[in-house]
């Protein structure tokens, strides 16, 4: 379901904050000049956090195995999923480091990209994982561990690298298939909120995106800290669902505006699941982004 984007005073109201934002990241943005209603594109480079690779594609990634011990059984109905990340000598992790207040984040989604779950587990003394799932429907469903163990290789900087591993889940029975996507629809309706996505994909390259948040037809300049950001981006490669976890550049204040720099590795269609938290409740804005 669309909606309109925020009204020009509501916006242009916004670039004061975003301004802010601009000193902090050379994040340099045009929008004074957009017209009533038209999101302007964004111009310049954003020091964010961006993608270079997907993950996800497999059960195993450097030593490190995903391990689904249980999985719910029928739709609709309370179930659990337990499950272990074995490391490189063939026992469980039991030791992580904390990535974004977490020491580890699960996404579970279906195949056609409902059911979308961002899950944080709970973990035993033994490296067993725990968290209560219920899911929707029966189908094919993809489940991503997104973590970094205390033994990860370094990165550039010697920031130590996140695995990302994924494992099928099948919930047996029919269920009807999901329609076509509108693809590039730029402003979604999520529980009340117009969330507007300003800019596009291009592979192999940073690509400056924006995401403009209002409600009753004004910017909600109040969003909260969720698990230390102003907002976070999953996106999903269509065809083999690769991972891609993306953070905002940083920001000081909040904001009605949540400034990303995404970088995807080949051309196609992503999903994109735009995660925010506001007055105590996290909200999860659903969007199908062509790469080209």
């Amino acid at each position: 379901m669309t909606a309109a984007p925020p009204g020009r005073t509501g916006r242009l109201a916004a670039v004061v904050t975003l301004t802010v934002l601009i000193a902090v990241t050379g994040f340099v943005a045009g929008r004074a000049s957009a017209p009533s209603g038209v999101p302007a594109r964004a111009t310049g480079s954003v020091a964010g956090h961006a993608g270079h690779d997907v993950g996800g594609l497999s059960i195993t990634q450097g030593g490190y195995t995903l391990v689904l011990l249980a999985t719910p059984t029928a739709a609709g109905v309370p179930g659990e999923l337990v499950f272990q990340i074995t490391g490189p000598d063939g026992n469980p992790v039991t030791a992580y480091r904390r990535n974004h207040e977490r020491e580890l984040h699960l996404i579970v989604v279906a195949r056609d990209f409902t059911g979308y779950r961002h899950l944080h587990p709970d973990r035993d003394p033994d490296g067993t994982w725990r968290v209560p799932l219920t899911l929707p429907a029966s189908g094919a469903y993809r489940v991503f561990a997104d973590f970094v163990p205390t033994g990860a290789a370094g990165g550039p900087g010697g920031v130590a690298d996140p695995v990302t591993l994924g494992a099928d889940l099948l919930l047996p029975g029919t269920y009807p298939a999901r329609g076509p996507l509108p693809v590039d629809e730029a402003t979604v309706l999520v529980d009340g909120y117009t969330v507007t996505l300003d800019g596009g994909l291009r592979p192999g390259q940073a690509s400056q995106m924006l995401v403009w948040l209002g409600r009753d037809g004004s910017p909600v300049p109040d969003l909260e800290p969720y698990l230390g950001s102003y907002g976070h981006l999953v996106a999903l490669r269509h065809g083999d669902l690769g991972y891609l976890h993306v953070h905002p550049a940083p920001a000081t204040s909040a904001s009605s505006v949540v400034a990303f720099a995404v970088q995807v590795p080949s051309a196609g269609t992503y999903q994109l699941f735009f995660e925010f938290q506001h007055q105590a409740v996290v909200h999860t804005a659903e969007f199908s982004l062509a790469a080209y």
